[in-house]
């Protein structure tokens, strides 16, 4: 995806691996032969078994590290893969940019063998839930609002999926939208912000008045009161969700 060879720059740096996330992923493909991720970016929480990743953009592709399995620049909507290709497809934290679901969705079922495993994220929850956009950052979830996936149409799609809860916790490396849940300074790094898409596509000119409130409540311990109970949490269900499709 185009938007990817602009923002994906720093995600080699600020997007590593989550390790407990990472154990949740490998437990949901389980026993599978060969796995093949889509929408692979750097290629985070690939498994060993991991034989091609499908990767839009070029500028993630190269931020690859070595010793990765080989990436093929292609899109989800039209995979160039043959039916049944691997036991198991992955798709994590990419279903939002995808032009068309529905084909994307269609190519995942056509390609696994045996399960599919999609990262997504409930926006219903993580609007109630995720203090930073319901209470400085409104916009970004509006934008938010005109891209989120429904989880239940997901599973739909799938032909039926189960669905887990991804809990984040409070020191999670990986700096996805809601990972610094309890480092709120953290948001307030330019660098932070480029490796979240939701930041990103928003826009620094959108997000400086919440920005500086933020930053405000953190000098004045006003977030600190405010958000007590969140600093005696290790972890959080912000809406991040595992769905897991059997063929």
């Amino acid at each position: 995806m185009a938007t990817y060879d602009t923002l994906g720059a720093t995600y080699a740096r600020t997007r590593q691996p989550d390790p407990r996330i990472g154990a949740q992923i490998r437990t949901a493909l389980g026993d599978v032969r060969d796995v093949i991720n889509v929408g692979a970016g750097t290629g985070s929480y690939e498994p060993p078994q991991t034989v091609l990743a499908v990767e839009p953009s070029q500028v993630m592709i190269a931020q690859r590290p070595p010793g990765s399995a080989p990436a093929v620049q292609a899109v989800a909507e039209r995979l160039p893969l043959r039916d049944g290709a691997a036991d198991a497809v992955m798709a994590l934290l990419t279903v939002h940019h995808w032009s068309d679901l529905a084909a994307g969705i269609k190519e995942l079922r056509r390609v696994a063998r045996r399960r599919i495993v999609i990262l997504t994220w409930d926006q219903r929850i993580f609007r109630e839930r995720f203090w930073l956009v319901r209470e400085y950052l409104p916009e970004a979830a509006a934008f938010d609002d005109t891209r989120a996936v429904p989880t239940d149409r997901l599973a739909d799609l799938l032909g039926g999926a189960r669905q887990e809860p991804v809990r984040v916790p409070h020191d999670c490396v990986d700096g996805f939208g809601a990972a610094y849940w309890r480092r709120p300074s953290a948001y307030l790094d330019p660098q932070v912000r480029a490796g979240v898409s939701l930041f990103a596509q928003t826009g620094e000119d959108a997000l400086a008045p919440g920005l500086t409130r933020l930053a405000e409540d953190l000098a004045t311990g006003r977030w600190h009161t405010r958000h007590a109970e969140l600093l005696t949490l290790d972890s959080i269900d912000v809406g991040y969700r595992l769905l897991v499709s059997d063929r």
